[in-house]
């Protein structure tokens, strides 16, 4: 298991890629951007970004406005 924070909530996971964390939580669908330790993560990178311990995840929806 490794630990790391997920929109600063701790979270316990088997090592995985982010794809992997992003579809357990259905975290996949368009208009979703994230961060790893505050760093951008282009969504064609997900399935070979690997989480770490300690790692911190940021996940945001982009929401349209005017």
């Amino acid at each position: 298991m490794i630990k790391l924070e997920v929109n600063g909530e701790p979270m316990a996971i088997d090592p995985m890629a982010l794809s992997g964390l992003l579809t357990q939580l259905n975290q996949q669908q368009p208009g979703v951007a994230v961060a790893v330790n505050s760093r951008i993560v282009p969504r064609t990178q997900w399935a070979q970004t690997p989480l770490n311990d300690g790692d911190s995840v940021d996940i945001f929806s982009v929401i349209a406005g005017g």
